[in-house]
């Protein structure tokens, strides 16, 4: 089982691409990427998942818009939990410049076979798709009591607060489950990323940044799979909308 996390640019952006793979027990970095057309960006996932493999796409952006106006359930279930923490989440809807690219490429996704999951059983295999957010997932993941905030203001403060994502990704996700090894071995994805440290210009600080958050996709859409309803969110529905976000850490550990 492969699981792809897609940092989807919603306009003219590009996207950071990160593909885990499932064996002996780990999640394995397969890849880092970062493309911008959605041609490539669907390139890129035909490369890593065949025609019939199983694999898990989360996808960072709205890919499901049904309202013409105002604001999804999601959207508004994001505020209603994680407002507190500077986490709520863009308003989608159809009038929005973003919504044509993100809908039509979560409907590329379905034409390759893999369909929307806001349900499913753990473990289960298929092709599926689902809608994520990592500044929620960031928060019960690392146990935070706001969001890091690596995407606005000085740059000085973005690469600290970037800096600080990597550290948690180090430490904390290869001590939970599924488990994530990054190994920082020749052949790994990470061994030429950003060494000796994250980048301090603010070009190369937004390639780092658009592949950590695929990085986090990735995972969550490999924590959905691992763990369904047990220990995931879900907000929303497939009529509505919806988004996956993993239960607080907290909760579990010591279980």
């Amino acid at each position: 089982m492969k699981f792809l996390g897609i940092d989807l640019g919603w306009s003219s952006g590009s996207s950071g691409l990160c593909c885990l793979g499932w064996s002996s027990q780990y999640l394995h970095l397969l890849d880092l990427d970062r493309q911008q057309a959605t041609a490539d960006i669907l390139s890129w996932v035909d490369n890593w998942v065949s025609p019939t493999e199983p694999a898990m796409i989360a996808v960072d952006a709205p890919t499901l818009i049904p309202n013409a106006t105002g604001m999804r359930l999601p959207d508004r279930l994001t505020h209603q939990y994680f407002g507190r923490y500077h986490a709520g989440c863009y308003p989608a809807n159809l009038n929005r410049p973003f919504a044509q690219r993100t809908v039509e490429f979560g409907l590329s996704l379905e034409r390759l076979g893999f369909v929307h999951t806001p349900a499913i059983k753990p473990k289960q295999s298929g092709r599926f798709q689902i809608e994520v957010y990592p500044h929620p997932a960031i928060v019960h993941l690392f146990s935070l009591n706001r969001i890091l905030k690596y995407k606005k203001g000085k740059l000085a403060q973005r690469h600290s607060e970037l800096t600080k994502l990597w550290q948690y990704i180090l430490e904390v996700l290869p001590t939970l489950e599924p488990t994530l090894n990054l190994s920082n071995s020749p052949a790994s994805p990470l061994h030429n990323l950003f060494h000796p440290e994250i980048p301090t210009t603010g070009t190369a600080l937004k390639v780092v940044e658009d592949q950590l958050d695929s990085l986090i996709c990735a995972y969550v859409a490999a924590h959905w799979w691992y763990w369904g309803i047990e220990r995931n969110w879900v907000l929303g529905d497939t009529t509505e909308g919806y988004i996956i976000v993993p239960a607080p850490v907290v909760e579990h550990r010591g279980h």
